[in-house]
């Protein structure tokens, strides 16, 4: 008799707190359905927590699309009550593969970092991950 293995997916997610920058490094797999994202984002926060960080990585670039009800969700909702949970104003650098970055920066919901100075996040897109490590080391030293 023989067995036929079944393909197994690799993980949606990997995180890691990076302690020497003081930043939770999360490395997503593949591009989900968008109905496994709030369960990712449920285990990211429990990480979040545990190290009390509040400066993201988010790498991205295996991901080829935004799902607008998400990213909804995301700025309406998970962003401000995370920040709250965290205890100050959560900073997310999203790293992206060229078209997706591309597709971020042209689309009609884009927002500078700039434009988010009154919320209690900010987030920002890069296509560099030293240029988002860069921009979180100096949003961590801002007053």
């Amino acid at each position: 008799m023989s067995s036929t293995a079944i393909p197994v997916p690799p993980p949606l997610l990997h995180t890691a707190y990076r302690a020497d920058l003081d930043l939770l490094v999360s490395r997503w797999g593949y591009q989900p359905d968008p109905a496994l994202l709030p369960p990712a984002y449920e285990e990211l926060t429990a990480q979040a927590l545990a190290c009390g960080c509040r400066f993201w990585l988010q790498d991205i670039r295996r991901r080829t699309l935004n799902d607008p009800a998400i990213t909804r969700w995301l700025l309406t909702e998970y962003f401000p009550q995370i920040s709250q949970r965290l205890g100050g104003r959560l900073t997310v650098a999203y790293l992206t593969g060229p078209a997706l970055l591309e597709a971020l920066l042209n689309g009609p919901g884009y927002l500078p970092p700039s434009a988010y100075e009154q919320q209690p996040f900010v987030v920002a897109f890069f296509g560099d991950e030293g240029e988002a490590i860069r921009w979180l080391q100096t949003e961590q030293r801002r007053p």
